[in-house]
């Protein structure tokens, strides 16, 4: 991983980690990188959230672009997966977000999408992490090779149409009580659902830069479910930040993961004959429970490492359209380049609509296993994590472990990604089992390394 780009794009505290001059900086780099593939002035798109430090930074970066050579189209407020369906569309050389989606308002990031919608390769971040990393002052344009920048806030209304044309049967008489996360969905999510027969009520819509996630999206869903139940809607729905993920609660306010909800849509896309490969690819942290259901029901879930990088890789290898995350970061391949919280709720409606009845009836069948996770310290190198959860002690001591669950139940020890810890996750029948072969898990991993 480079000393910049994290599993999704820069980020960091605004003012702090993320500052006007390195994003200024990394505006001149990306626009150096990408005039190496193009004759004239590439074009570049940039949405933002709705932080404070979002103007800021998207000023920032505008600068660099443009400095450097490349034209410029501002998208305003919007959501991520709208860059990048918007990049695609618009023949963009790249797509910019600035956001740090799920994360408090202090809080930016600066996202880049390829001119395929999907996350830049790692060669192209490298070469841009190089140069913003090099101490020589990088060579700005003179005269008529200045960029320009375009207001381009219609595209909005593109993105809309083309949400609505991918839901097959529209929902509706449906109660919705939709949870915007002070986020880029309180600019969307009316238009959006304005265009069917539903009864829509929103919370949470009211940006004021400081209040986007706070107690609020698809990280905290207290408040839906609360306010779900005692107003008697038929379903709730949550965004994060930057309207990439989606999650749910049903009638009662009781939660609904993205897990459950990529079980459902794969259940009605298998009986519309539209399940790609038999199946989808959810994540190694997916629940029991999931796989259970997907047997019963004649699909196939297939596990990838988590993040949402490695969910769209083995989509594609595997010929798969659906593919997602717990966290309801959801990706319809067929439509979308990336997970679309909006596109999810869409589709999440339309079945709802299409079963006629409760939604706590219609994820009933979707058991979900205790869960356990616990972070053991570990080393901080990734080659060195890697080792000692291959070693002789402690793969011994998780087979002595799967033996106390006797097939009900699973272990996944995995690397953290970003920190020097390892993470222990048991799912097992009772949450007592769970807890218990987790904590002696643990504890075997603790003392190997004394």
């Amino acid at each position: 991983m480079g000393k910049l780009f994290g599993t999704d794009g820069i980020r960091g505290i605004a003012n702090r980690q993320l500052t006007p001059e390195l994003a200024y900086r990394v505006g001149q780099a990306a626009a150096l990188v990408l005039r190496r593939d193009y004759e004239g002035k590439p074009v570049v798109v940039i949405g933002k959230d709705t932080r404070i430090s979002s103007d800021m930074l998207e000023g920032a970066i505008t600068a660099g672009l443009t400095a450097c050579g490349v034209n410029v189209h501002t998208l305003g407020v919007i959501s991520t997966p709208a860059v990048a369906l918007i990049t695609v569309r618009s023949g963009a050389a790249a797509g910019i977000v600035i956001s740090a989606s799920h994360n408090p308002y202090e809080y930016n990031g600066i996202k880049f999408f390829g001119p395929d919608g999907s996350k830049l390769p790692d060669e192209v971040e490298n070469a841009i992490e190089n140069l913003i990393l090099s101490k020589d002052p990088l060579p700005m344009c003179e005269n008529g090779d200045i960029g320009i920048t375009y207001d381009d806030r219609h595209a909005m209304d593109a993105y809309i149409r083309y949400l609505v044309s991918t839901v097959k049967g529209d929902p509706h008489e449906l109660r919705v009580l939709v949870d915007c996360a002070n986020g880029a969905a309180s600019v969307t999510a009316q238009r959006i659902f304005a265009r069917y027969d539903l009864d829509v009520t929103y919370i949470n819509d009211k940006p004021n830069g400081v209040n986007i996630n706070a107690g609020c999206g698809s990280t905290h869903l207290e408040e839906l479910g609360k306010l779900v139940a005692q107003g008697c809607y038929d379903v709730g729905i949550a965004f994060d930040g930057d309207a990439d993920r989606c999650l749910a609660v049903d009638e009662k306010g009781n939660e609904i993961d993205g897990d459950k909800i990529m079980a459902l849509i794969a259940r009605a896309m298998k009986d519309a004959g539209d399940l790609q490969g038999d199946g989808f690819v959810a994540t190694v942290m997916s629940n029991m429970g999931l796989h259970k259901y997907a047997q019963a029901n004649g699909f196939t879930v297939l596990c990838a490492d988590v993040g949402d990088r490695n969910v769209r890789e083995m989509m594609v290898k595997q010929g798969m359209v659906l593919g997602g995350e717990q966290s309801g970061h959801i990706i319809f391949l067929n439509h979308m380049p990336t997970g679309d919280g909006q596109l999810t709720a869409l589709h999440f409606l339309s079945i709802i609509t299409k079963y006629g009845i409760p939604v706590s009836s219609l994820v009933e069948e979707i058991k979900r296993y205790p869960q356990v996770l616990i972070n053991v310290p570990g080393p901080h190198e990734s080659a060195a994590k890697a080792a000692l959860i291959a070693s002789d002690a402690v793969q011994t001591a998780i087979r002595e472990q799967e033996k106390r669950l006797a097939g009900d139940g699973r272990i996944l020890v995995r690397p953290s990604g970003t920190e020097a810890l390892l993470r222990v996750m048991v799912e097992a029948g009772t949450e007592e089992t769970a807890q218990t072969v987790a904590n002696d898990l643990a504890e075997v991993i603790k003392n190997i390394q004394k």
